[in-house]
């Protein structure tokens, strides 16, 4: 166990994770010209367009968890870069739909090898990518991803119970 760990919360400790991911993506993708939150922008829209889709940039927010006015400001700066195109949705003039240009598709298969190597890293203390600990590990993410969280009604209860 680390010194950071000891009698930390789970909650520090996720935050910590993160933020040791963050700056770790945000290395490994800088050559290439991203930062780790545009990395998770244009790997979300590769994915989405190898499946089919053409994703509006609300959908983009929803699938990264990325709030929409961030997304728009991402998806503006990748335009610049000629990493994405932005177009309107024929079918709602008010929706923007990004896709990948050449040079995108090009510059993610590059950052997605990168930061899967960094995966490749972070779990090898569990047993590598496609051990049971990593499928357990990615079950319980997925389980808290996965719970609504709502600061108000904490403090809603704590009010009740404590007027």
């Amino acid at each position: 166990m680390s010194k950071v760990s000891e009698g930390a919360t789970p909650g520090f400790l996720v935050w910590r994770l993160s933020m040791k991911w963050r700056v770790a993506v945000d290395r490994a993708v800088a050559p290439m010209g991203l930062t780790h939150a545009q990395y998770a922008l244009v790997a979300s829209l590769y994915g989405m367009q190898r499946t089919g889709e053409h994703p509006s940039q609300r959908r983009l927010a929803d699938h990264t968890g990325l709030e929409p006015l961030y997304v728009s400001k991402l998806a503006r700066a990748l335009e610049a870069a000629g990493l994405v195109d932005r177009t309107r949705n024929p079918r709602d003039p008010r929706a923007v739909q990004l896709a990948l240009t050449e040079e995108g598709q090009a510059t993610v298969r590059r950052a997605i090898t990168a930061v899967h190597g960094l995966l490749r890293q972070l779990l090898a203390p569990l047993g590598g990518l496609d051990s049971e600990r990593t499928r357990a590990f990615r079950h319980d993410l997925e389980t808290l991803l996965d719970t609504p969280l709502d600061p108000l009604s904490e403090h809603e209860g704590i009010d009740k119970e404590h007027p």
